[in-house]
């Protein structure tokens, strides 16, 4: 299956130096073809910058690192296209807060995976991963050995659910499944899973499985 990463901010390009360290083809998008293939440049020939509407037509799993507001736009602008698809959601559900920091932008009850679960193309499953660390996180943890680090993913389809924790064993992680889509505000800022929450770190499968 094809896989491709739509937004090269922190943790889009962290997301796409990792899997290219695992040996994992890539296809790669921002808002301007510039940019990705300034960044296919850097990783060499396993990442394949694209234009976002090829890559729509090409891939099998998106992973869309972009603003949670962003991901609603791309449902509405692809719908008729996103039938078979794989969309990852990293997203955590934050704006500026007017003080130089962020806010949750819903309210603290809910949260982006379920909204988009439910916002989500006929025919196209979702599954929440990649959002539980932060991009510093996702650089220094990826690949640890002896033990590596856990990445939490959600997902109601167990093929869909399955295909992502590949691409997470790929990036340097253990993919660790903390149940359906349900269990996506655990894995969100603040919540129980997510590193910026009360789990405040990384940890080992063995913690891990002390946890969900």
């Amino acid at each position: 299956m094809k896989t491709a990463i739509i937004g090269l901010g922190n943790i889009g390009s962290r997301l796409a130096t990792n899997m290219v360290k695992g040996g994992q083809q890539i296809l790669i998008a921002d808002r301007t073809y510039e940019k990705a293939e300034n960044m296919a440049k850097t990783l060499g020939s396993l990442a394949l910058p694209r234009h976002i509407e090829d890559i729509v037509k090409e891939t099998d799993v998106i992973i869309l690192s972009i603003w949670f507001a962003g991901i609603q736009e791309f449902f509405k602008t692809y719908e008729s296209q996103l039938t078979g698809k794989i969309i990852v959601d990293p997203s955590n559900p934050l704006g500026p807060d007017g003080q130089g920091g962020f806010k949750k932008i819903i309210p603290a009850d809910q949260s982006s995976g379920q909204i988009l679960a439910h916002l989500l193309p006929a025919g196209a499953s979702l599954v929440k991963a990649f959002g539980t660390l932060g991009a510093e996180s996702l650089a220094k943890g990826a690949f640890r050995e002896p033990d590596r680090a856990v990445l939490f993913y959600a997902a109601d389809n167990e093929l869909a659910g399955q295909k992502v924790a590949d691409l997470i064993t790929a990036s340097g992680f253990v993919p660790f499944f903390a149940g359906g889509l349900n269990q996506s505000l655990r894995l969100e800022v603040s919540g129980d899973l997510h590193e910026f929450g009360p789990l405040g770190k990384l940890v080992t499968l063995n913690e891990a499985k002390d946890l969900v």
